[in-house]
């Protein structure tokens, strides 16, 4: 059977979707335990859901972070500023709570924290952190007007970026077994590249000076953008390979294969982002038509990937009758549709083509709606928690409520998709 999601259930799986669900959670008998559990008071229950949500909890889970920071800034740089701040204080808490939600889950289940590190499927999920750190430094920067904790967060995410390269892809590299590259490679491990150029971009705003000089910082992010770049044509190279050498099923299809073009739109935006704020700089200048070239190349690359996906997409839902159903790796589908916004405005402004201003203001409602969509289903999960505490002091009400939210509060009820 496919495995689960943490924090909320995988779509599905059809009868005839025998593989595993690439870059998801562990299996999760949550919900059929719960129903199963004999004399539980509901605050009883309502702990062991908490307990098995933090000890499955996906590595990946700040990509709710990441989608949430860049639609914020999609929507300042396009003059919608009061959803701007909306999603920026929106941010905030989230990330400082997931930071919570990771101590406690290192804390109590340090053998399943370990577990993911080796895990070709989830390890790459930690870059999310580094991401999300990146484009949270980037609000602080654009929208809460304050350099010094941007400067700050850079050099955290620059910090985890180090430990996130160089102890995932090391650990992986030297395990004895190895998963097939059927198995093991998923579009997850395109994160790492997004982790990359989050560096570089948020270190065009705040410009850090390293080592006493601009120049020398101007090359360091200039050396992450064509790393970043490097990387990406290295994983995409197996990802494409697995698409059309092996077997695809629908369950194969998950979220975070749209970061597939997430990768290249957000090093689009970073070479933007070069090359509009180091263009006087002697050692960026002499490359510029070089920097451009391949930035307009990778946004091409961008846009070729987008009715790809949605083809897929299509064919597995509405074809293949795959359900839809929330998985938290759907903020993974979200950030690139906010990235591809930003960094398409970006671009224009650097080729002065007025036509890229239109796209990208489709791109953020189209951006914003499925947010919206993310976030009230996934908000809708934690409420069992709530209504489990609050069945015993209101029974009537809490009944009501859920059956609203089609949450299982009695037992021998089905858990709604």
């Amino acid at each position: 059977m496919p495995e689960n999601s943490a924090l909320g259930q995988a779509p599905v799986m059809d009868d005839n979707s025998s593989s595993d669900a690439e870059f998801q959670s562990r299996p999760e008998a949550l919900d059929r335990g719960l129903e199963r559990e004999n004399g539980l008071s509901d605050s009883s229950r309502a702990a062991v859901y908490l307990k098995t949500k933090l000890a499955d909890l996906h590595p990946a889970y700040f990509a709710l972070v990441m989608a949430t920071g860049i639609i914020s800034v999609g929507c300042h740089t396009l003059g919608l500023r009061e959803l701007a701040q909306l999603l920026f204080w929106i941010n905030v808490p989230a990330y400082a709570i997931l930071w919570l939600v990771y101590a406690a889950r290192v804390v109590l289940f340090p053998a399943r924290f370990v577990e993911d590190c080796r895990s070709h499927k989830r390890g790459f999920g930690f870059f999310t952190a580094v991401a999300a750190t990146n484009v949270l430094g980037s609000q602080f920067f654009l929208l809460g007007h304050s350099e010094n904790i941007a400067q700050i967060l850079w050099w955290f995410g620059l910090t985890l970026w180090v430990v996130c390269t160089y102890s995932i892809f090391i650990i992986l590299a030297v395990q004895t077994r190895k998963p097939n590259l059927e198995d093991g490679i998923n579009g997850g491990w395109l994160i790492s590249v997004v982790a990359t150029q989050s560096v570089c971009v948020l270190g065009t705003l705040v410009k850090p000076q390293i080592l006493g000089g601009s120049d020398f910082s101007s090359v360091l992010l200039l050396s992450f953008w064509l790393f970043g770049g490097m990387l990406y044509i290295w994983l995409i190279s197996l990802i494409f390979y697995r698409y059309m050498f092996f077997r695809f099923e629908p369950s194969d299809l998950i979220p975070p294969y749209w970061i597939n073009m997430g990768a290249v739109a957000i090093t689009t935006l970073a070479g933007a982002e070069l090359i509009r704020v180091f263009a006087d700089i002697p050692a960026i200048h002499d490359m510029l038509p070089f920097i451009r070239g391949l930035t307009t190349m990778y946004w091409a690359t961008a846009t070729w990937w987008i009715p790809m996906l949605v083809v897929l997409g299509v064919w597995r839902h509405g074809v293949r009758r795959f359900r839809l159903s929330y998985d938290p790796l759907y903020w993974g589908l979200v950030f690139p549709l906010g990235m591809y916004s930003v960094c398409t405005l970006k671009l224009g402004a650097v080729l002065g083509i007025s036509m890229f201003s239109v796209i990208a203001h489709v791109f953020i409602v189209v951006a914003i709606i499925a947010w919206m969509l993310t976030f009230l289903s996934m908000v809708k999960r934690p409420l069992y928690a709530a209504l489990l505490m609050m069945r015993a002091s209101s029974p009537a009400k809490t009944r009501d409520i859920s059956s609203v939210l089609r949450v299982p509060i009695h037992r021998g009820e089905n858990h709604a998709e």
